[in-house]
């Protein structure tokens, strides 16, 4: 097989949905025995205030609980939130609850809860 350039591997990529290029992390992860996650820096002394500063809530999920009558509607809004194909769109709204959105700010949780129940659909933001 021919080396890809970096330009090649991103063309790829950029075709690939969110849950597909999830499970191509996790299969690299796997592979190599390395983890994708971002570096955490080490708390000194002033711990306690970082701690308390850390327990405020600024990222939530938006957790999808129904579907209600107008399933479609709901699927076309799951699908303008998110960058999933009509399939995996339906599989999501079918299979719920389940989270849309996860850990984003809580405007764009907000937004989204409210586009959500203009869809006819059940939501919980935690």
């Amino acid at each position: 097989m021919a080396k890809l350039s970096q330009d090649d591997l991103l063309a790829q990529f950029e075709e690939m949905t969110l849950i597909e290029l999830s499970e191509f992390v996790k299969a690299f992860e796997e592979k190599f025995d390395v983890t994708a996650a971002a570096a955490v820096a080490v708390a000194g002394p002033g711990a306690p205030a970082a701690v308390e500063a850390a327990e405020e809530q600024d990222e939530f999920d938006v957790i999808l609980t129904g579907a209600g009558e107008k399933k479609i509607q709901v699927i076309k809004v799951v699908r303008e939130l998110t960058s999933l194909g009509l399939k995996e769109a339906k599989d999501l709204v079918d299979g719920t609850p389940k989270p849309v959105l996860e850990k984003v700010a809580k405007e764009a949780a907000e937004k989204a809860a409210e586009s959500l129940k203009a869809a006819g659909a059940s939501v919980e933001v935690k």
